[in-house]
């Protein structure tokens, strides 16, 4: 007995189903390439995982290759000179079938320091990523906002920032919680 060629359960299905899987895996090893590329200091390879036209939303905005390199390497030679990032609760929305282009957010928790002082800070990172003429998939626009961001010997709590530049950052459906009725 051989499969029906279309419909559940057939071969048509099944290949869907598959290249589905490659994609969401894919883009899963795009996000955990960067915080690996970004800790490490790879600044080649982190900038590889963007478009050419890509964009960094955050912190700043850096667009195109060129600045996005500027950008992480100034970030080290600043006040935040080390840091970890370690990613969670993912999630990948397909657009196209086969896919061409993806949206999801990941949860982000940040050990890092800042001025010589250690600090710890959350958030998320909202991505829009494409898969290219080379058939990988990259960002064409990652964009970070930090729930807190603080002193690791300071009380921490959603929508405190002891890091100016996270505060421009701040993700607003947590200040829009934390901030005081008609405050």
């Amino acid at each position: 007995m051989t499969a029906p060629l279309s419909g559940p359960g057939s071969d048509v299905d099944l290949a869907a189903r598959v290249v589905r899987l490659e994609d969401l895996h894919a883009i899963g090893q795009l996000r955990a390439h960067y915080c690996q590329a970004l800790d490490d200091g790879r600044w080649d390879d982190l900038v590889d995982l963007f478009t050419p036209d890509g964009a960094f939303v955050g912190l700043s905005t850096a667009r195109g290759h060129d600045e996005l390199r500027t950008f992480f390497a100034d970030l080290q030679t600043g006040p935040l000179s080390a840091w970890w990032h370690f990613s969670s609760n993912e999630t990948i929305d397909l657009v196209g079938q086969p896919a061409h282009a993806a949206t999801g957010q990941t949860w982000l928790d940040q050990p890092c320091v800042v001025d010589g002082r250690a600090h710890v800070a959350a958030g998320r990172y909202s991505d829009q990523m494409v898969r290219c003429d080379d058939g990988r998939w990259r960002f064409a626009e990652r964009r970070v906002t930090f729930f807190y961001w603080v002193p690791s010997d300071e009380d921490w709590a959603p929508g405190r920032f002891g890091w100016a530049p996270a505060r421009a950052a701040a993700d607003q459906r947590t200040l829009e919680r934390t901030t005081p009725q008609g405050g």
